[in-house]
């Protein structure tokens, strides 16, 4: 049992801090809806994607089970290819099934447009590549997005496997204050 001389010390606090905690006003989290396009590009002139690591003495490609690729990304307005730019995304993500079906994304969204200039999104997540809508978590942001926390749904609109070429359309929700 506390000594007498802490309760009258913690007493009066509690009191105290009751009508302080009824006055405060709780954040209000305001939700953002964004659309853009992420152009990724591992073949022709602008290669924006490239496999950096991987197992030794095997292919290192987009299906190769433990493959990781460095990407730098535009972000555009746009599926066209001279749509305008909105950011980058700058990361990494490797392949995680042994079947090369799915990728584990881990990835900064810097928007460099007029409305989220410097501003970014933390990316993290399952992309199970072959399905047509799949999610991913937005994990934390800065900026316009400081304390951010949601979703991003991920629809591959054109794919080359082949030549490891992709053009992914991102419908992201957020919260944040």
């Amino acid at each position: 049992m506390a000594p007498t001389s802490l309760k009258i010390i913690i007493l009066p606090l509690l009191l105290l801090a009751i009508p302080i905690c009824l006055e405060a006003k709780p954040f209000k989290l305001k939700q953002t809806n964004i659309v853009f396009y992420m152009k990724e590009w591992e073949s022709g002139a602008n290669i924006t994607s490239i496999p950096v690591a991987g197992i030794p003495k095997k292919p290192w490609a987009i299906l190769a089970f433990g493959t990781i690729f460095a990407i730098d990304d535009a972000l555009t307005e746009s599926s066209d290819r001279k749509s305008a730019q909105v950011g980058r995304a700058h990361g990494i993500f490797v392949t995680t099934a042994l079947d090369g079906t799915d990728l584990h994304l881990l990835m900064s969204l810097v928007f460099t447009n007029k409305e989220y200039n410097g501003s970014t999104l933390e990316i993290q997540g399952a992309d199970r590549l072959f399905q047509k809508y799949r999610e991913v978590s937005v994990v934390s942001g800065t900026g316009k997005f400081r304390f951010a926390r949601g979703y991003a749904t991920l629809e591959t609109v054109y794919l080359d496997i082949s030549n490891s070429n992709a053009i992914i359309r991102w419908n992201v929700t957020v919260l944040c204050f």
